[in-house]
């Protein structure tokens, strides 16, 4: 079993309960952790063998495009699709952070983290 991270995503989308964070956005951060069988791709050396890193980024961009109100229910999403769109992942674990959230202090970021295993 192997890890495959994609660390630091930076989008700029709309999620949030507020009209305003509908209209105006905000930037995200997005990190993914995949657990897969990784020992043929360490033998073969191909592409096919492994976990794309890009179509793990293009997931989490394209399920980041679709406005939510609750960074949960957008974080689910891309687990969703990661498990079913590559079946060699058995565990996923993904960190989505809105960053300088409008919560009236002076916060860095609120992260909501999630993690969904192959059944």
């Amino acid at each position: 079993m192997g890890i495959i991270k994609v660390q630091n995503i930076r989008v700029y989308a709309y999620h949030g309960c507020l009209i305003e964070e509908g209209k105006i956005g905000s930037d995200y951060r997005v990190d993914v952790k995949v657990k897969a069988d990784l020992s043929k791709s360490t033998k073969t050396d191909e592409l096919s063998d492994t976990v794309d890193y890009v179509h793990l980024n293009r997931i989490v961009k394209e399920e980041m495009e679709i406005r939510s109100k609750l960074l949960e229910h957008v974080a689910d999403r891309i687990l969703d699709r990661i498990l079913n769109e590559i079946p060699m992942v058995k565990i996923a674990d993904v960190s989505v952070s809105k960053m300088n959230p409008p919560i009236g202090g002076n916060v860095e970021k609120v992260t909501v983290k999630l993690r969904k295993k192959r059944k």
